[in-house]
């Protein structure tokens, strides 16, 4: 479980490609890492199957890979990395799972006054989970809906700090973003289905 607080940028340093196999190793700010921890790389929930001094490595499986853009990071793009919430931590954004729903894409992006606007489309299941002013995690990144701009597109207001400390600042649009519905609508939408 994570909050959507991103802690620290990483960057990666290798990616390994195979037939059905993709290693990431990711320079992080971070030595204490263990084998088996659970790390949010862009919001998407990985597991460290190696650390040496500043680095780590997760494997992303088949499944990660269909509904995220990690298949497309290179050495030297950047990410966001968050660790796992611990009992007792500071609970800053929403609970983000870890799970991305799917990728989404950014459609607008202006400044406006103190925020940047960023507008991003949405895939079907995550558009019919959004509402203004509920919580969604972009690229693992928590942040409120501040409105519906039709049926799959929202806008999301970024303030200066979220740019300068996330890769938020890097996206341009028509860039493609990781995106994970609000928990407690896919807890509802289900109560709602089943009644």
């Amino acid at each position: 479980m994570f909050t959507g607080i991103v802690t620290a940028i990483g960057e990666v340093a290798r990616a390994e490609r195979g037939a059905d196999r993709l290693a990431l190793t990711i320079r992080s700010p971070w030595d204490d890492l263990g084998t088996g921890d659970s790390i949010a790389v862009n919001g998407a929930c990985l597991t460290v199957v190696e650390q040496t001094g500043g680095t780590f490595r997760v494997d992303v499986i088949v499944t990660t890979r269909g509904r995220t853009v990690l298949e497309s990071l290179q050495p030297g793009d950047r990410v966001n990395l968050e660790r796992a919430l611990a009992v007792g931590d500071r609970l800053g954004g929403h609970f983000v799972q870890g799970h991305v729903d799917g990728v989404g894409q950014i459609v607008g992006l202006r400044e406006n006054e103190d925020a940047w606007l960023m507008d991003v489309r949405l895939p079907e299941e995550v558009a019919a989970l959004s509402i203004p002013h509920g919580s969604i995690a972009v690229d693992g990144v928590s942040l409120t809906i501040s409105e519906m701009l039709g049926p799959d597109t929202v806008q999301i207001g970024l303030i200066p700090f979220t740019m300068q400390h996330t890769t938020l600042g890097d996206r341009r649009v028509g860039d493609r973003v990781q995106v994970e519905a609000d928990m407690l609508g896919k807890y509802v939408r289900q109560l709602v289905q089943k009644s």
